[in-house]
């Protein structure tokens, strides 16, 4: 892979990579970290790609295994640190949005990122699942309670 090509990569899916690993640490640092670990497997990995969709598959399927690893790990656990949402530098259209994706990141983790992939980076169920090695019902039911979830701390009005 050429530097032009990892840079056009880079470009097109850091903050795609990025959200996902917020997402997971709810931790700028973290998630800064997890986007330079991932984008160095990828120059390790020496992959060519089909098309974009198998692209961004990839390197979020990576983001997500490699989130999982980290939060498993002893290291992780006992020096855990996490910062308030508003010090996240995530930019938000409206108010209602960032109040909406307060909600989801207060989600637990299995809500919370099946949530994100399906509504954030516009994945479908079977194509979340297979990013994170989970059934497609399993991946529809995550998304059923979270939303049930995100009605109860957001009100019943909000549409989801």
């Amino acid at each position: 892979m050429t530097n032009a090509e990892l840079e056009l990569l880079y470009d097109k899916y850091s903050g795609s990579v990025y959200r996902l690993a917020f997402s997971y640490f709810k931790n700028t640092a973290d998630a800064e970290d997890m986007v330079q670990e991932v984008y160095m497997k990828l120059i390790s990995a020496d992959m060519s790609f089909s098309d974009e969709s198998a692209e961004k598959a990839w390197l979020m399927t990576v983001t997500a295994n490699k989130c999982r690893d980290t939060l498993r790990s002893l290291a992780y656990r006992c020096f855990c640190r996490s910062v308030a949402l508003e010090d996240a530098d995530l930019i938000y259209e409206t108010p209602e949005e960032s109040a909406v994706h307060q909600a989801v990141m207060e989600l637990p983790p299995k809500y919370r990122i099946v949530i994100h992939l399906y509504y954030y980076e516009g994945y479908s169920t079977a194509e979340t699942g297979k990013i994170l090695d989970i059934s497609e019902t399993s991946v529809q039911t995550r998304l059923f309670r979270g939303r049930n979830l995100l009605k109860k701390s957001l009100g019943e009005d909000v549409c989801l």
